[in-house]
């Protein structure tokens, strides 16, 4: 028996196949092989079309099929992750009626922002537990008012993992997860925002119908199944988007877990297990997989634009000569601190965490006589650390306590710098796992097919790779490092 998980992202899908008694991923595959296109017809626009997710996942489902030599007749359950924060309009016929504008597309932030103003900050944060923002609604409120004829034909409106689903089944629907992440969830009342869509002028029969996470959301028809090489019937049990996702494929279910990542961005998700909110909205609260009205379990997403964006400037500019491993090799001969000099790491456009402030990146405290590349080396890979604790002590003002965080071993945290002061400076143990978000995926239709009785059976074979212990000895010299670093941010976001 096996199970198939889909990770459909803005650079590309990714397919994986596990077989479900021993955990084991046998088959994966992505496409495109090259990043997708994005399409920007004007500046900070972005949009896909959802056919190309679709032809892309046809050439990962029949990548993996051939990989594994799997009957498709073993195939119990299928599990969806997902971009975040898309919007994809669909006709009573189910045809798209334009491309969907992706979560990384900026139109949409003054209505957000007048949203917010007009209804009131305490409103939409006890409510919303986040600014409306530039999250799906407000994005719908833009093709509203600026495409009428496309709106006035719009039948439902759908997440990207929606869409895929639909594609499969037929059926139109969508998770509370979803909901909240596109600003349409009132947790204060457990139902649809109403107030936010009398606001907005939105009619509520454009909300899908409402499943939970782990159920039958549909089952594969015969045309799409033929399309597929896959058999007809196969269950969707399981949809999510990327981060509360990804949270899940390192099984961090509980308050107090985080789990991370640390590519070209990067990402802090913790669970809550109280509704709360911060005032400034520096991150963002949705409802994690396994939120329900009986238990609280809210996903709390930090994101830092400039994380291995950084690293990768760094590499570029002063050591083209040497691998990434290397550079660790000569920051690591640094002393915690850098000698006195820090990195502010925010150079890839505006932080939420900061407010939206964009103050860019800099070097501060360089001296010419003493610092060498490999000190900006190490001071680089420290403000990125730096830069998460500042993140997440505004998670901890939330009621949230840290102690454990989850990641994948990929990326930054294949830098023993980078996870030495991540432990170091938080105080937390980092446990690094072989998984990524189609296999989590997978596993999350497992246990929506109730092939798993729960997280702790479905994760039972996930392989920790890794365990960092915080330097208790080294503590003092995180801490200090730490606050010149965090007293040279106020000074430039001042």
């Amino acid at each position: 028996m096996y199970l198939l998980g889909y990770d459909i992202g803005s650079s590309s899908v990714k397919a994986s196949l596990v077989n479900a008694e021993t955990g084991v991923c046998v088959a994966s595959a992505f496409y495109p092989k090259v990043e997708a296109e994005i399409i920007a017809v004007q500046p900070g626009w972005a949009e896909q079309k959802p056919e190309m997710w679709w032809q892309n996942l046809k050439l990962a489902t029949a990548a993996v099929m051939e990989q594994s030599a799997v009957s498709a007749e073993q195939i119990a359950a299928i599990g969806i992750s997902y971009q975040m924060h898309g919007l994809v309009c669909v006709d009573k016929d189910l045809q798209v009626l334009r491309p969907a504008i992706i979560w990384c597309d900026s139109r949409a932030v003054g209505y957000g922002q007048k949203a917010l103003e007009t209804l009131g900050e305490s409103v939409c944060l006890s409510h919303l537990l986040n600014s409306p923002g530039n999250f799906t609604a407000s994005k719908l409120a833009w093709v509203k008012e600026n495409e009428p004829d496309i709106y006035a034909r719009i039948y439902k409106i759908m997440l990207p993992g929606d869409y895929i689903a639909m594609r499969m089944t037929g059926e139109v629907c969508t998770t509370v997860s979803g909901l909240s992440e596109g600003m349409f969830w009132d947790f204060k009342n457990n139902r649809v925002a109403d107030f936010l869509m009398e606001y907005y002028g939105f009619d509520k029969s454009l909300i899908p119908d409402i499943r939970p996470t782990f159920s039958e959301q549909g089952r594969m028809t015969a045309a799409v199944a033929e399309e597929l090489g896959l058999r007809a019937g196969i269950p969707v049990t399981y949809r999510a988007g990327d981060q509360p996702n990804n949270a899940l494929s390192l099984n961090v279910f509980n308050p107090g877990e985080i789990a991370s990542t640390a590519g070209t961005s990067g990402v802090v998700y913790g669970v809550n297990g109280t509704v709360n909110y911060d005032p400034q909205s520096r991150v963002n609260t949705f409802a994690h997989v396994n939120h329900t009205d009986e238990q609280t379990r809210l996903g709390v997403l930090l994101c830092i634009n400039g994380t291995g964006i950084l690293n990768s400037w760094i590499k570029r500019t002063m050591g083209t000569d040497v691998s990434y491993a290397e550079m660790n090799d000569l920051a690591a001969g640094v002393p915690i601190g850098s000698q006195g000099l820090s990195v502010i790491p925010f150079g890839n456009g505006a932080e939420r965490v900061l407010g939206n402030k964009e103050p860019g990146c800099s070097l501060q405290g360089l001296n010419f006589n003493s610092h060498t590349r490999a000190h900006i080396m190490r001071a680089a890979q420290e403000g990125i650390v730096f830069s998460f604790k500042y993140g997440m002590e505004v998670m901890e003002q939330m009621g949230m306590h840290i102690t454990n965080i989850h990641a994948g071993n990929a990326n930054m945290f294949l830098s023993p710098i980078f996870r030495n002061t991540l432990a170091g400076v938080t105080g937390a143990t980092i446990e690094l796992y072989d998984t990524d978000g189609s296999v989590g995926a997978a596993k999350g239709a497992g246990m929506g097919a109730g092939i798993y009785k729960d997280n702790t059976e479905a994760f039972s074979t996930l392989k920790k790779l890794q365990v960092i212990e915080p330097d208790v000895q080294a503590a003092e010299q995180y801490q200090a490092a730490y606050a010149l670093w965090k007293e040279r941010l106020a000074n430039v976001v001042r």
